[in-house]
């Protein structure tokens, strides 16, 4: 079990590099203005979200539902554990839609600012101090 939430840990590392990395590539290639520069970034941005932070997300969901299934009748009777999969699911969906944003600069169809992505690149922040609260102190 211990190598299994060792495996957990370091793929929640992992996606979260990515994830807060990827949107402040999005800040950059938004405020670029050399074509070279953007063509830069979208090769950065491609690989980071396909070879990187994709595959990691995988790995720590799929480590951590094999932990839960260590003894899924007791997590699951535990309220921070519903906290912290709520928050992972808001987590999922954010990061499919840097997804999204990635074919979106892809195509060279973004409209928005690099103020924009400043402020989306913190929501991630936010989640992750909450999931290590709750899954640590487990305040209730």
């Amino acid at each position: 079990m211990l190598w299994v939430k060792a495996l957990h840990l370091i793929a929640m590392v992992c996606w979260f590099a990515g994830i807060f990395y990827l949107p402040r590539l999005f800040v950059y290639h938004a405020a670029c203005e050399d074509k070279p520069g953007r063509e830069r970034f979208k090769i950065m941005e491609r690989k980071l979200y396909r070879g990187i932070t994709t595959p990691s997300m995988v790995a720590t969901l799929v480590f951590g539902f094999w932990l839960v299934s260590y003894n899924p009748t007791g997590y699951f009777s535990q309220d921070w554990l519903h906290a912290k999969l709520l928050l992972i699911a808001i987590l999922v969906a954010y990061h499919f839609y840097c997804g999204h944003l990635v074919k979106v600069f892809q195509d060279d169809s973004n409209t928005r600012s690099h103020v924009f992505y400043r402020w989306f690149n913190e929501l991630p922040v936010f989640i992750l101090v909450a999931v290590v609260i709750l899954a640590t102190v487990r305040p209730f």
